[in-house]
């Protein structure tokens, strides 16, 4: 009998992100850069901060899903630093559009917002973090993004 995944709670986080740079309509889609200003990790098995050290680079589709290419670095409460990077899959509704424009937030749930984190260190104390396979389900407020991070187990 096989079993069947389990996602186990890793943390939480938000990313404070800079107006986006609007590359504009290209060959694939609307690209548009936001730059990562900060952010806060909390959670039973990862906490610390965002540096201001990366970006989301989204790619928006003719058929209104934003995909994302994201990188950011965490330093840990403990003095370690983690590199994550992430793609994943936002469907722009009406509510992430007057989110993005100042409105209130969006909901976890509210729309399909879903992203793949990858972790790389070298610290020991978080090398199990290299191994992990990691799912993230996303909500978007004015000038950030939040997310609920899950390890599959």
């Amino acid at each position: 009998m096989s079993r069947l995944p389990v996602l186990e709670p890793l943390c939480e986080y938000y990313a404070t992100l800079k107006p986006p740079v609007v590359v504009g309509a290209g060959p694939y889609g609307t690209r548009q850069i936001f730059d990562v200003t900060g952010g806060e990790v909390t959670g039973p098995r990862l906490r610390g901060r965002i540096l201001p050290s990366g970006a989301d680079w989204l790619l928006v589709g003719a058929d209104g899903v934003g995909r994302l290419d994201v990188r950011a670095t965490i330093e840990t409460h403990d003095g370690a630093y983690l590199y994550v990077s992430y793609v994943g899959m936002l469907h722009l509704t009406d509510a992430v559009a007057q989110a993005l424009a100042g409105g209130p937030p969006t909901e976890f749930g509210e729309t399909y917002f879903y992203v793949n984190p990858r972790f790389e260190t070298g610290d020991p104390r978080y090398a199990w973090l290299n191994r992990a396979f990691v799912l993230s389900q996303g909500r978007v407020g004015p000038g950030r993004v939040e997310y609920r991070v899950f390890e599959v187990r």
